[in-house]
């Protein structure tokens, strides 16, 4: 196993001959794909890993200045990539990782024969003429929030970002994966995700992009994957599943695991 490998964790499974990679978002780890996992193997060659920082990860290899941006993850991703001589890949990327892809995507569209976005968004704050769902203001209080106490912001987190109460086995599990972020880090990845905007390189994205959004899902208004839609410079399709919440592979993997079957399979029809 090489350097790069070891630092994300990376789990290699199944014997098919195309690659799949699946991407996690922030506050998870690998594990969020587990009830999507078990149908991929017998046919695909399937690729977990844990981003850096994420609680799986030795937290001594989190350099805050190259996170300071998503270019450091796509980078990572890239490397993975190559690490394990991936020549094409099917990419599916959750939250902040289907834009991580994307970013991939531009400098090395040779190696993505499609992205799937599940809850994506290029730019979560409000702007002129763009709906991200957020004020400078909400996400200010959300960043002083965890400064001030990291546990119980999770845990009122947790709940509103899977749209559930807490006693459901879905917002236990993102509470753990939150929880076991180290929270500095945390705060530096939820400052770097929340501010970007990666509106501008979206018409240089050229891979087929299959755009998969909840109904209601407090991070990404729906009007979001329409957006991506639009501006993508590619292909791109757009399903809305009805179920709730920004990790739905988790709280509803029966509405959600046969849409992500159904758009890994089939291309877009041109």
């Amino acid at each position: 196993m090489g350097i790069v490998e070891e630092a994300h964790n990376v789990r290699v499974i199944g014997g098919g001959e195309r690659t799949i990679v699946l991407a996690h978002g922030f506050g998870t780890d690998q594990s969020v794909w587990r009830h999507l996992v078990p149908h991929l193997v017998e046919e695909y060659r399937v690729v977990l890993f844990d981003n850096i920082g994420a609680g799986p990860t030795n937290p001594d290899y989190f350099d805050f200045d190259r996170y300071v941006t998503l270019e450091g993850y796509a980078l990572d991703l890239l490397a993975i990539l190559e690490e394990l001589s991936v020549e094409s890949c099917i990419f599916v990327g959750h939250s902040v990782s289907a834009m991580i892809g994307a970013i991939a995507s531009v400098s090395r569209p040779d190696l993505f024969s499609k992205l799937v976005f599940l809850s994506a968004s290029p730019r979560y704050l409000n702007d002129v003429d763009y709906f991200g769902g957020f004020e400078q203001e909400d996400l200010d209080q959300l960043f002083e929030a965890m400064r001030a106490n990291y546990k119980a912001w999770c845990s009122g987190f947790a709940p509103l970002a899977v749209g559930g109460d807490m006693d459901s086995v879905a917002v236990q599990e993102f509470s753990r994966t939150l929880f076991n972020i180290r929270p500095d880090i945390a705060l530096s990845v939820g400052q770097t995700i929340f501010q970007s905007d990666v509106r501008h390189l979206l018409s240089l994205v050229t891979v087929p992009c299959h755009i998969i959004q909840s109904t209601k899902d407090l991070a990404v208004p729906v009007v979001v994957s329409e957006y991506l839609h639009k501006h993508l410079g590619g292909d791109s399709i757009v399903e809305v599943m009805a179920c709730e919440g920004h990790l739905p592979q988790l709280s509803s993997p029966d509405i959600v695991t046969p849409v992500l079957l159904r758009h890994i399979k089939y291309d877009i029809a041109v």
